[in-house]
């Protein structure tokens, strides 16, 4: 074989390092660090108070609407655009809905999308081994590993200040100039996921009163709750539940949670086969997520799919027909 020139390299300059890039590109600022602690804690608190504030006067059905309507956008933003689409895959999007699902994931405050997708890919790539952010095993296996793992595997990895490095995990998104553009503005989504709740509480109300409420039950709490769900797809989707298809991991079914997560808590089967669009395969196993991927096919905003086969399903399940 003939060598050649490498021509890329400036006359000299020592050749670049090659091989994989570092999992970890330094860590966060001090800045993004406390918007990390408000976001996860405040609509906590906003959540344990929330009992007695709604004991006979603080709920209306105008707050319960607002909040199905934002939990359903926000819920849906993570399960089908950061993750099934941004982080997997699954299918092709037309531009437009590229950008809105973007925005749509942003308003769950779960962080920009490229870091949420660099850590997911991330979290695959090493899924309950080194390297996994939040693997609920990474302590081992006794009583007190085990619990400190839940906690780790909730919500403890979040206050870590490591960043995932995007350049390995998420170049694709990276050098897109318009997921790019939303990922900048997340601090815009924030506020838009904060206060429009307000906002239309106030109009449909006509009222500060309803402005307030709406921002207390589908602002902080509806975000917490949908913070609490998704955490609990990344810390009791890998302890307990099913397991009917080979995966590299202790990924778990977990019924319970399958309607408040879209479809995501049928974890097994998406470790077993992560660029599926629809992780609810079996009779009975809802996936709205699947759902709305499919009424989006149908109106031709999406295409190539990656529906699961009865041959791929038949390969990777545990028990053989």
């Amino acid at each position: 074989m003939t060598a050649t020139l490498d021509r890329s390299q400036p006359a000299g300059e020592s050749p670049a390092p090659k091989g994989p890039k570092p999992v970890i590109d330094g860590t966060r600022g001090i800045g993004v660090q406390l918007s990390v602690y408000f976001g996860v804690i405040a609509p906590l608190v906003a959540l344990l108070v929330a009992v007695p504030f709604a004991w006979g006067w603080g709920l209306s059905w105008v707050d319960v609407g607002i909040f199905v309507v934002f939990y359903a956008i926000s819920g849906l933003g993570i399960t089908v655009s950061y993750h099934r689409y941004f982080t997997h895959g699954s299918f092709k999007a037309k531009q437009w809905l590229r950008v809105f699902m973007a925005i749509a994931g942003s308003i769950a405050l779960q962080g920009p999308v490229i870091t949420w997708v660099a850590d997911h890919r991330r979290h695959h790539a090493f899924s309950d081994r080194d390297g996994d952010p939040h693997s609920p095993w990474a302590f081992g296996t006794s009583p007190w590993a085990i619990a400190k793992g839940f906690w780790h595997a909730h919500m403890g990895w979040l206050f870590e200040r490591d960043q995932t490095n995007a350049e390995r995990f998420a170049p694709d998104l990276v050098k897109d100039p318009a997921i790019k553009k939303v990922d900048d503005l997340f601090w815009l989504w924030s506020l838009v996921s904060l206060l429009l709740p307000a906002l239309l509480g106030g109009l449909i109300s006509w009222s500060l009163w309803g402005a307030v409420t709406a921002f207390f039950w589908a602002g902080l709490v509806r975000i917490c709750v949908l913070h609490h769900v998704t955490w609990s797809v990344n810390s009791i989707c890998h302890m307990i539940g099913e397991r009917p298809f080979a995966a590299r991991d202790k990924s778990a079914n977990f019924w319970p949670l399958a309607i408040f997560s879209f479809g995501e808590s049928w974890h097994n089967l998406h470790h077993a086969d992560p660029t599926s669009a629809r992780h609810g395969v079996k009779r009975g196993q809802i996936d709205i997520s699947a759902r709305l991927i499919w009424i989006f096919e149908k109106f031709g905003w999406v295409h190539d799919v990656r529906w699961p086969t009865p041959q791929r399903l038949a390969r990777i399940a545990t028990e053989k027909a």
